[in-house]
């Protein structure tokens, strides 16, 4: 008998967060590691975020707790504020090297990389690694308008999984959702600041 496919995850954070709220659902990262759990030996699930340091409460700080403890191997650092040209104040939180040099140290310990990101950027990335001998496959959307997903990425990647087609596998019951929140709300330390509630979607 063949030995297990081994499988690495690869999760662009904020990218995923975008794409299923798009799709109009939440992820249960519970199940999404219980499915590829049985699609192989699955070697790791990483997760990318970068996190805003001098706010008192975050809405993903309950996310990116639960991941640590539940088998993810989160990967972190700050937001960079910025002032742009034009005198707006920006806030960049890119991940990309973080995730590059993971998967390129990864890559001869693994024979499938399922990367979460429809980012272009990753082009290169997915075609070094297919180098190196890996399955590479890529889940985000193309049901939107525009797609989540860069064209270039998608023509790179060995297989495209559109992500609205694992809603009934890695999708939260949206009766749970509401039952969650509810009691997040209960225990929560501070009143909900106004456009601070809709990025809540992100507690696990």
């Amino acid at each position: 008998m063949a030995d297990p496919e081994r499988i690495a995850l690869f999760i662009d954070g904020a990218n995923l967060y975008a794409t299923a709220k798009s799709l109009g659902f939440d992820i249960d990262y519970k199940r999404l590691l219980r499915e590829f759990q049985g699609k192989g030996r699955l070697i790791r699930a990483f997760y990318y975020t970068a996190l805003i340091e001098d706010q008192e409460y975050s809405s993903i700080r309950p996310l990116i707790d639960w991941l640590d403890y539940n088998g993810y191997a989160v990967v972190t650092k700050p937001t960079k504020e910025f002032v742009d040209s034009l005198g707006r104040r920006k806030v960049k939180g890119n991940m990309d090297i973080e995730l590059a040099v993971d998967a390129m140290e990864m890559a001869e310990h693994i024979d499938h990389m399922v990367l979460f990101s429809g980012d272009g950027d990753f082009r290169s990335l997915v075609e070094a690694v297919q180098r190196k001998g890996v399955r590479v496959s890529v889940i985000s959307t193309i049901t939107t308008q525009p797609p989540m997903i860069a064209d270039e990425l998608r023509r790179q990647a060995d297989e495209f999984v559109d992500l609205i087609h694992l809603v009934g596998k890695i999708g939260r019951d949206p009766g749970e959702r509401a039952e969650r929140m509810q009691r997040f709300q209960e225990r929560r330390p501070q009143p909900v600041t106004p456009g601070g509630a809709a990025d809540d979607d992100h507690e696990a």
